[in-house]
C-alpha cells in the first residue's frame, strides 16, 4: 500500500507491504460546527472568564497584539480582522495598536514576511514589528529564578492581547496562552533559565497540571499581565476548527482539553519502525523545528526500534548553538550530560535528540548533507522508500509499523503501556 506524508512544499511516498501491521496516527474525527473566521468570531463573542474584548479596551490606550512568528502555523492574517473589529467597536484608533511577532529564540523577519503574516488588511492599518530581545523591560523574577524580561512595546502597553495556535509542546505541555509573552517576547537569559527544566520528567507533552516549565511561563506572564487571549486549533489541513478566547489561563485550559480530544491518539502497541513527519513547510524548515515531531514519536517506538524522520530541513540545523552541540559531541550521552552541567538555549534540542537516541536508531530523510545528518547521530537517506526498505531489512518481515504524518501535533498513547 502507498502511504504519503508531507515533506517541505511537497510529499514523500512509501510503499509498505500489505502483510505488515501498520497503524497511522491521525487526529480523532470530531465534527467542527464552525471553521475559519466564523469560528474566531464565535469565540470573540463568547469569551471564557472575561467580558468581550470590546468591553475591556478603552479609547486612547496603547494596545499590543502579540502573535506567533513565521516558524509557527498560526494563521494571524485570518484571525486579525475580527480582533481589529472588536477594537474598533470599543472606539480604539488603529494608530494606537501594534502587532508584535513573538520571536522567542528565532530569527528576525523580513518586511515581506511581516506583511504576509499580518495580512494585507492589518498590515495597512497597524504597526507591525518583531519582539526585541535587546530592548526589554525587567519586571521581576519567577520563583524558579527566571528573569521576566519583556520586549518594551509589549511591557509598556496599556493592554496586551495574545494570539496563538494550540498544539502539544514537547516540554511546555501545550503551546498557546501566556507562552506568547514568556518566552515569546523575552530574552535568551530568561528562555535559558526556563528551558533548563526540560530534564524534569513532568516537563512533557500533554502535561500541564504540574509541569514546572508551564508553571514558570504562567508566573512570568502574570507578572507582565495579559488582558485577553485568542488561541486557535488547526486540523491537519491547517483549517481553524476551534477557537477559545478570554482569560489567559481559563480559556487556554479549555483549548488544551480540546487538543486532547482531537490529537491525543491511542495506539494499540509500540512499533519496531516509526515513520514521522512534521507535515511539511513551515514546520520542517529546519531540524530545530522538526525535532518536535521526533520527540512525540519516542512515545510509540519500541526500545531498540527505528524512527524514520522525514523533514526537508532546507535551513539545516536552524540554530547555531544546536548545531555546535551536535558537532562537538562524540556520543548522544555527551548531549544529555551537557544540558545538565551547562544549559544553553539551542543545546536543549540537541539533548532532547540525545534522549531519543538512547532508545532508538534514527534514519533521516532530508535535504541536509549526509555529513550534517551523521553529525546529528542519524543515518541519512535520499528517500522515504530507501529508509523504510533498510529499516524493514533490519527489523524483519514481522515488523510492526506506526506512521505519524503530523508528528508535531498528534500525541500517541499506548493502550497497553507494558506492550
Amino acid at each position: 500500500m502507498i502511504h504519503e506524508i508531507g515533506y517541505g512544499n511537497g510529499v514523500q511516498q512509501v510503499v509498505i507491504p500489505d502483510s505488515l501491521r501498520v497503524f497511522t496516527v491521525k487526529a480523532n474525527e470530531i465534527e467542527a460546527e464552525l471553521t475559519g473566521e466564523a469560528c474566531v468570531r464565535e469565540a470573540l463573542e463568547h469569551p471564557i472568564g472575561t467580558p468581550r474584548l470590546r468591553e475591556i479596551v478603552k479609547p486612547g490606550e496603547k494596545i499590543a497584539i502579540v502573535t506567533s512568528d513565521i516558524s509557527r502555523p498560526m494563521p494571524t492574517a485570518e484571525v486579525l480582522p475580527a480582533v481589529l473589529e472588536e477594537l474598533e467597536a470599543a472606539g480604539c484608533r488603529f494608530e494606537d495598536v501594534t502587532l508584535v511577532f513573538a520571536l522567542g529564540s528565532h530569527r528576525h523577519h523580513t518586511e515581506e514576511e511581516r506583511k504576509k503574516l499580518a495580512g494585507e488588511y492589518a498590515y495597512e492599518r497597524i504597526a507591525c514589528e518583531d519582539s526585541d530581545p535587546d530592548d526589554c523591560v525587567r519586571l521581576g523574577f519567577t520563583k524558579a529564578g527566571t528573569p521576566v524580561d519583556i520586549s518594551r512595546t509589549v511591557a509598556e502597553a496599556d493592554r496586551r492581547i495574545l494570539l496563538g495556535n494550540l498544539e502539544y509542546h514537547y516540554f511546555a505541555g501545550y503551546s498557546g496562552g501566556l507562552k506568547a509573552i514568556m518566552p515569546g517576547c523575552s530574552t535568551p537569559e530568561a528562555i535559558q533559565n526556563d528551558h533548563r527544566m526540560m530534564v524534569d520528567p513532568k516537563a512533557c507533552a500533554g502535561n500541564i497540571a504540574d509541569n514546572p516549565i508551564r508553571d514558570d511561563i504562567e508566573e512570568g506572564g502574570a507578572l507582565c499581565g495579559a488582558d485577553f487571549i485568542l488561541n486557535v486549533v488547526l486540523d491537519e489541513d491547517k483549517r481553524i476548527v476551534r477557537a477559545v478566547a478570554g482569560d489567559p489561563v481559563k480559556a487556554h485550559r479549555e483549548g488544551c482539553g480540546y487538543i486532547d480530544e482531537l490529537y491525543g491518539v491511542t495506539v494499540p502497541e509500540k512499533a519496531d519502525i516509526v515513520i514521522v513527519s512534521q507535515g511539511g513547510f513551515p514546520k520542517d524548515a529546519n531540524l530545530y523545528q522538526t525535532q518536535k515531531a521526533l520527540d512525540n514519536s519516542k512515545h510509540v517506538v519500541k526500545d531498540g526500534g527505528i524512527i524514520i524522520l522525514a523533514g526537508a530541513c532546507t535551513e539545516g540545523f536552524g540554530n547555531k548553538t544546536f548545531e555546535a552541540w551536535m558537532k562537538e559531541a562524540e556520543t548522544p550521552d555527551d548531549l544529555i550530560k551537557r544540558v545538565h552541567t551547562g544549559f544553553r538555549l539551542g543545546g536543549h534540542k540537541a539533548a532532547a535528540i540525545g534522549m531519543v537516541l538512547k532508545r532508538a536508531k534514527i534514519f533521516m530523510v532530508s535535504e541536509m548533507t549526509d555529513e550534517l545528518v551523521r553529525e546529528a547521530f542519524m543515518e541519512p537517506f535520499g528517500s522515504l522508500q530507501e529508509a523504510f526498505d533498510k529499516a524493514l531489512e533490519e527489523k524483519g518481515p514481522g515488523a510492526r509499523v506506526v506512521i505519524m504524518p503530523h508528528g508535531g501535533s498528534t500525541l500517541p498513547r499506548i493502550a497497553d503501556p507494558l506492550g
